[in-house]
C-alpha cells in the first residue's frame, strides 16, 4: 500500500486567512467551524484512507474541525434519507449523480458547486465524469471513483473447470456455467438479500436490450412502454432458470463476511459475481489473508442476441460527494477539492483498489481486473448509470423489488414492468 502524504507535507488547497463565518456555518465559539462528514468506510484501508485524509485537511486548515461517521453501505442511503427529511443532514455526504441526486437538488438539500471547483481540479477530471453530478447544468457534487460494471472471476476456478477463454456472449456465459457446475463450483455468487446486487442482472440485460435513447428517454419521462423493458426481464428470467447462482442466493449478503458474494468469490467458493469497479477492494478484505486476490479477472457483460443496446455499452457509476445547502460553503467546498488532489485520489485508488476520477492519479492502477475495466471503458461507446440511481430511490426501489420476487419465482418479467410502471406514476 503507497503511504499516504505525510500531515505536515500538506498545503495546497488550504484556507488561509479564512473570513468569519455566518450564524449558519460556524460550529464552534470564536469563528471556528465544525462539518460532519458521512461515508461508507467502515473498516480496513478504506476507513484508515479518510481518517488520514480528514486530519491532514485540518492539519492545513486551522479552526476546521471535520467530525467523521462511518456507515456501513447497506445502510447509508436510509438513514441519509432520514436525516436529510428531518433537516439535520450532515454537511458532506455520499452522492451517486441520477435521479437520486435530482430528488435532494429539488428539495434544496445540496450544493451548488459549479463556480467552487477549483482549476486544478477541473483539469484532472474529465468533464464526462463531473457531469455525473450535473443537475440542469449545474454541479452539486465532487466525483472519487469511477466505477464500470462487469464480472469478476477466478481465473484458477475457471481453468479448473476447462474454461480456457472468458465469456463474450451469453450463450458462451451459459457454457461457462455448465462447466463450473460440473467442476462441483458455484458458477455465479450474487447477494440477492441486499436486492441491489439481483437488481444488477436487470440492469445489464436492460443495456444489452435498450437503446441508448430509450434509456435516457425512460429517465426524463419515467415511462417504460418500450418492448426492451420487457424483453430485458425475460431474457434475465431465462437466464435466472438455468441455476447459475449460489446455492442460498436469496439469503446471501454482498460485501458482509466471507459467506457473502464478494465472500465467496475471495475464497473460492464461487467463480464469478456482477459487481462495479469497487469489489476488487471488497474482494480482497474478505481472503483469508487479506490481501488482493491473486487470480481475480474480470470481462464485460456479455452481449446478447437480438438487442438494441450498442455493442460494448457499459453500465456504472461515479461515486462522490455532495455538500449539504446548509455546509459552510468555503470550507465545505474546500474539502471536496483538498481530497481530488493527485496524491490522496492515488490514495484513495489504493486503499479502496478502485478507478479513480482524477485521471492523472490511474497510473497509479496496477490491479489486472482493474486495467481491464478501465481498457473497456475508454472503448465504450457510451456508460449508463446504474438504473436505480438514474431513476430515482422510489423508482429505483420498486425495480429492485421487482427482480428480486423474479429471482425468489414470485414475480415475472411483466411483474418488473409494472411495478416500475406504478412507483412512477405515484411520482
Amino acid at each position: 500500500m503507497r503511504k499516504l502524504l505525510a500531515a505536515g507535507a500538506v498545503t495546497a488547497v488550504s484556507l488561509a486567512g479564512l473570513a468569519a463565518c455566518s450564524p449558519s456555518d460556524a460550529g464552534s465559539e470564536g469563528g471556528d467551524v465544525t462539518m460532519t462528514f458521512w461515508h461508507n468506510s467502515t473498516t480496513g484501508a478504506g476507513k484508515a484512507f479518510w481518517d488520514s485524509t480528514v486530519a491532514d485537511f485540518e492539519e492545513a486548515n486551522p479552526g476546521v474541525t471535520i467530525k467523521t461517521q462511518s456507515i456501513q453501505n447497506e445502510e447509508m442511503d436510509g438513514k441519509l434519507q432520514t436525516a436529510l427529511n428531518s433537516g439535520d443532514a450532515p454537511d458532506i455526504f455520499m452522492a451517486r449523480g441520477g435521479g437520486k441526486l435530482a430528488d435532494v437538488v429539488a428539495a434544496g438539500q445540496a450544493m451548488d458547486i459549479t463556480d467552487l471547483i477549483d482549476d486544478e481540479t477541473r483539469a484532472a477530471v474529465p468533464e464526462g465524469v463531473l457531469s455525473a453530478f450535473a443537475i440542469d447544468g449545474k454541479i452539486y457534487g465532487m466525483p472519487t471513483a469511477v466505477l464500470p460494471g462487469g464480472i469478476y472471476y477466478s481465473g484458477d476456478l475457471f481453468a479448473e473447470a476447462g474454461i480456457e477463454e472468458t465469456p463474450a456472449t451469453l450463450d458462451e456465459l451459459g457454457d461457462a456455467v455448465d462447466k463450473l457446475k460440473g467442476a462441483g463450483v458455484d458458477p455465479i455468487a450474487v447477494g440477492a438479500k441486499d436486492a441491489w446486487p439481483a437488481a444488477h442482472w436487470y440492469y445489464f440485460f436492460a443495456v444489452r436490450a435498450c437503446s441508448q435513447d430509450t434509456l435516457n428517454t425512460a429517465a426524463e419521462t419515467m415511462k417504460f412502454d418500450d418492448p426492451c423493458w420487457l424483453e430485458a426481464g425475460q431474457n434475465l428470467s431465462d437466464f435466472v432458470d438455468t441455476e447459475p447462482f449460489n446455492n442460498g442466493f436469496l439469503t446471501t449478503s454482498a460485501q458482509q463476511g466471507a459467506g457473502s458474494s464478494a465472500g465467496l468469490l475471495a475464497n473460492k467458493q464461487a467463480a464469478m459475481e456482477l459487481m462495479g469497479a469497487w469489489n476488487p477492494g471488497v474482494i480482497a478484505s474478505l481472503t483469508p489473508d487479506e490481501k488482493p486476490l491473486p487470480d481475480l479477472g474480470w470481462f464485460p457483460f456479455p452481449e446478447v442476441d437480438g438487442g438494441e443496446g450498442e455493442p460494448g455499452a457499459m453500465m456504472g457509476g461515479v461515486d462522490g460527494f455532495t455538500c449539504s445547502a446548509e455546509a459552510p460553503q468555503e470550507e465545505c467546498s474546500a474539502f471536496l477539492n483538498f481530497f481530488m488532489q493527485k496524491e490522496y485520489q492515488e490514495g484513495y485508488a489504493e486503499a479502496f483498489q478502485t478507478i479513480p476520477a482524477n485521471q492523472d492519479a490511474q497510473e497509479v492502477v496496477e490491479d489486472e481486473a482493474l486495467l481491464a475495466i478501465i481498457e473497456s471503458y475508454n472503448e465504450a461507446p457510451y456508460v449508463t448509470v446504474w438504473l436505480d440511481t438514474l431513476f430515482g430511490q422510489n423508482v429505483g426501489n420498486a425495480l429492485n423489488t421487482g427482480v428480486v420476487d423474479l429471482f425468489a419465482g414470485q414475480g415475472s418479467a411483466e411483474d418488473i414492468v409494472s411495478a416500475v410502471a406504478d412507483a412512477a406514476a405515484k411520482g
